[in-house]
């Protein structure tokens, strides 16, 4: 079916009624009922339907997440706009797809932002435990706050301004001092994921 350019008041369908193909680039409908509309899972109803679009266009989702904020289903767009950047991550380049994987698995390319705090929990959690469990040496003996394997953990993670330990303390041990590095690197790849995530989500809003 090709329904590419066509433009419908309202548009009314049930499942089952849709061939395998179905063209739907440029198709513009002002409201969408169906029979599954209010199921247990219809936003995942409406983006296989989306996905009977031979390879990737755009606009269909984008029309369908319009449809989800006049309706005020803001969660349900989101994850509509979160299936498009899915979809759209399979047609770019290896280096392209790494770095959306990793907007995906640390804020939902922006649309879930709040995985970008539990990545920070988890992380901060660990390095707390490993540090506690070692000894660290101070850079300047009898100088700064005494040493804390939270705010330390924190220190690293956060990459900007400072809380006083990072560059206080060292470690002569191999795992501690090995960890400490990769929260560094950690914080600075959440931040620039958050930062990517969020600014995507606010041009595109």
């Amino acid at each position: 079916m090709d329904l590419r350019g066509a433009r419908v008041t309202a548009l009314h369908d049930r499942r089952g009624a849709w061939p395998d193909v179905v063209r739907l680039q440029g198709f513009v409908y002002g409201e969408l009922h169906g029979d599954d509309d209010g199921g247990r899972d219809a936003v995942g109803h409406r983006l296989a339907w989306i996905r009977r679009e031979p390879g990737y266009a755009p606009q269909p989702y984008e029309q369908l997440a319009g449809w989800y904020r006049q309706i005020g289903h803001d969660d349900d767009a989101r994850r509509v706009l979160l299936a498009k950047q899915r979809h759209r991550r399979r047609t770019l380049r290896p280096a392209g797809r790494a770095w959306g994987h990793l907007l995906d698995g640390t804020v939902g390319y922006g649309y879930r932002p709040w995985l970008a705090g539990v990545w920070l929990l988890a992380l901060a959690l660990l390095g707390t435990g490993v540090f506690s469990a070692h000894e660290p040496v101070a850079t300047q003996p009898g100088e700064g706050a005494p040493f804390s394997a939270v705010v330390y953990t924190l220190d690293l993670l956060i990459p900007i301004g400072g809380l006083g330990q990072r560059n206080a303390w060292h470690w002569t041990e191999d795992a501690p001092a090995g960890l400490a590095y990769a929260l560094i690197a950690a914080g600075w790849l959440l931040t620039t994921a958050v930062v990517a995530g969020v600014t995507r989500t606010l041009n595109k809003n």
